[in-house]
């Protein structure tokens, strides 16, 4: 039966023809483990969630029913969010875009799946692509700690960036922002003059606010604004309640991972302690019912950082940003989307946006039963050596008494000057290969020995960087009344070369969230990152995609007292050979605000590449102090200039530390010299 997308396939993103394949039902199951999907709520509500699906066992695996044809009408109630590369920045839109967000000539939109079809046919459009799932932060837990000295990170002369006075610090992250913990506290007011809950109720949009500022783009979540925080500080002692329940967030976790980095940056014991602060939450929510109504991927950072530079208009302040969160599909190259987006934004001056490397470089166990290795192995890369030649790729699914239901995703990125062919054999004994498929050809929901599905597509030319790539899916069965696992073991993934003149590939693997979802027959069911085996692992390039953007300053894990970087800390370059991270920062056993954790337990100590960006971010506010219009190029520059390498290291960019530690002091200086001019001797 014929695909709906018709011959408009080719401008839609592979993995959403693959979603647009599959009825309402199959997608609301799908919308607990994806970030750009969700379903309505007549679709969401009527139908069980993983973890209180019917247990499933061998035999009904074997006899389950095979999957409904291919639709010829897409399915209902099916929301996704996507990217929409246009013809030009200022023509016209298909009605289903008008209104939505738009920067340059890419458009951050959220459409019903059967709006699909007649915007991909719009001459208007070049391409569309889900956004790209935003990995939940992973940071050590180190314990709870003693209140800061508020000395620790005092840098320069305050009389000159008085402390980020007059800098608005930008906050994008998760689990909630405890307003009123004293780390954030003016006397008895917040420094908090917005929280946007991207995935809250409690309180009208930004857009039902204020229309003239915030447009329809905006139209979604709870704005609190300061007043409304104030009030319910105010109030918090007559009610007998804390202040954050009386204004309640969507998320509000002990040990909030949004407050711990705020407080890093811009709290009363963090970087930048005088600056204005103003945070976006991203949703999150833990449960997996809600999981399948809500958003959580890079369009919504998207709308974070429009919002957050709209409120840095507004107030008329320079802007600093940081972003703990991390994206690992695309390229790795800076030609994401959401990259562009971000480098589209910062060519106006008084701007910087930090970003955390990721926590993926770890590539052996540190220690019996350690499993930070597996978060590690997300990269390859290597050489088809020539024509009629081809190189296996191992990747890994778990087994044993684990059950992967997740979706499991790899990209394969090459030259456009070379033609691949690609095959896969499931881990089953005796198993062929399934292909090969050629450049431009795809296999689409082939449903498998096991009832689950494989997805294969080789594409040419993608139109955001113009190379060649490859993605393969590995998918469960979701049906009504249980889920089959993706097979255990090793897939052998083959790259056969038809035309080989450059010869290289970069491979990484989409990071699920480890969570238990429940048990089928005698399997705990778990959402699980697979990855690549020791013999495919390649220890480089394990930087996140969104802090591979040209223009952002990716930060990397430091653990200052032993001057070394943390074995967790991602990696670099670029897949086109750019220097990221950027810059090493203290990231290891920080002691900040522990959110939402009561009175008596205030301060908590984490470790990652989380607690190592808001660092940077606070000093590049600090910088802005000193200089508001300093572009974030310059800023950039100026971080790369002033870094001191490791021990035992040259000024030579390194892999894993960037350029070297972070120089707070020696940044203030250099940035107080940017706009200075001296007139030379004759």
């Amino acid at each position: 039966m014929p695909n709906p997308l018709g011959d408009e396939k080719r401008k839609v993103q592979p993995k959403l023809r693959m979603i647009a394949d599959c009825s309402a039902e199959v997608n609301a199951v799908r919308a607990e483990l994806s970030a750009s999907i969700t379903v309505e709520p007549s679709v969401a509500d009527r139908l069980p969630v993983l973890r209180g699906m019917e247990p499933v066992t061998l035999t009904q695996s074997l006899v389950a029913p095979p999957p409904p044809p291919k639709l010829l009408k897409m399915a209902e109630g099916v929301r996704v969010n996507v990217f929409v590369e246009t013809q030009d920045r200022s023509g016209g839109l298909p009605d289903a875009l008008e209104g939505q967000a738009r920067r340059g000539n890419v458009v951050a939109a959220t459409i019903a799946l059967d709006e699909l079809p007649r915007i991909a046919k719009d001459p208007r459009v070049l391409s569309v692509e889900l956004g790209d799932p935003i990995a939940t932060p992973t940071p050590q837990i180190s314990g709870g700690g003693k209140e800061p000295d508020t000395t620790r990170w005092k840098f320069g002369s305050s009389q000159q960036h008085r402390e980020g006075r007059g800098v608005l610090i930008g906050i994008i992250d998760v689990q909630g922002f405890d307003f009123s913990h004293p780390d954030f506290l003016d006397g008895k007011k917040t420094r908090f003059v917005r929280i946007w809950d991207q995935g809250g109720n409690a309180r009208p949009s930004p857009h039902q606010q204020d229309s003239k500022r915030f447009g329809p783009q905006f139209d979604f979540g709870a704005e609190f604004r300061q007043e409304h925080l104030n009030k319910a500080i105010v109030a918090s002692a007559k009610l007998r309640l804390p202040p954050h329940e009386i204004e309640k967030q969507s998320q509000m976790s002990p040990g909030s991972h949004g407050t711990h980095v705020a407080s890093i940056a811009a709290g009363n014991h963090g970087v930048c302690r005088k600056a204005t602060i103003a945070a976006v939450l991203i949703s999150l929510p833990q449960g997996d019912a809600n999981r399948r109504k809500t958003f959580t991927d890079s369009t919504r950072i998207a709308h974070a950082v429009d919002y957050l530079l709209a409120l840095a208009d507004e107030l008329d302040m320079p802007i600093s940003i940081n972003i703990s969160l991390g994206t690992n599909g695309h390229a790795h190259d800076g030609t994401a989307a959401i990259s562009r987006w971000i480098d589209s934004c910062l060519s106006v001056p008084g701007r910087s946006v930090c970003v955390a490397a990721g926590n993926a470089g770890q590539e052996v166990a540190a220690f019996p039963g350690d499993l930070g290795f597996v978060m590690g192995r997300i990269h390859t890369s290597g050489e088809v050596a020539g024509r009629h030649l081809h190189k296996d790729l191992e990747w890994e699914v778990i087994g044993d008494r684990f059950v992967d239901v997740s979706e499991n995703e790899l990209e394969i990125w090459y030259s456009a000057q070379d033609r691949f062919a690609v095959s896969v054999r499931p881990p089953w004994q005796g198993a062929d290969l399934i292909g090969p498929v050629e450049p431009g050809q795809y296999i689409e929901n082939h449903q498998l020995r096991n009832q689950s599905f494989l997805s294969i597509y080789n594409e040419l030319y993608h139109p955001s960087n113009g190379s060649n790539y490859i993605s393969i899916y590995l998918t469960p069965f979701f049906g009504r009344h249980g889920v089959i696992g993706v097979a255990s073991g090793t897939w052998v993934v083959r790259l056969h070369g038809l035309d080989v003149r450059d010869g290289r590939y970069d491979g990484w693997i989409e990071r699920d969230d480890p969570r238990r979802l429940g048990r089928l027959a005698v399997q705990e069911a778990w959402a699980f990152p697979s990855y690549f085996s020791e013999s495919s692992h390649v220890d480089d390039s394990s930087v996140g995609s969104l802090a591979c953007g040209r223009r952002v300053v990716s930060v990397a894990n430091l653990h200052e007292l032993d001057e070394r970087i943390n074995i967790t800390s991602s990696q670099g370059p670029t897949r086109d050979n750019r220097n990221k991270p950027d810059v090493a920062a203290p990231g290891t056993d920080i002691v900040a605000a522990n959110g939402f954790a009561g009175a008596d337990d205030l301060w908590i100590a984490m470790s990652g590449t989380s607690m190592a960006s808001p660092f940077v971010a606070g000093v590049a506010g600090l910088m802005l102090a000193c200089q508001p219009q300093l572009t974030a190029a310059q800023i950039e520059g100026i971080i790369h200039r002033t870094s001191r390498p490791l021990p035992g290291h040259s000024f030579e960019w390194a892999n894993d530390a960037g350029f070297g530690m972070i120089q707070p002091g020696a940044c203030l200086r250099e940035a107080e010299l940017v706009n200075e001019r001296k007139e030379a001797p004759p």
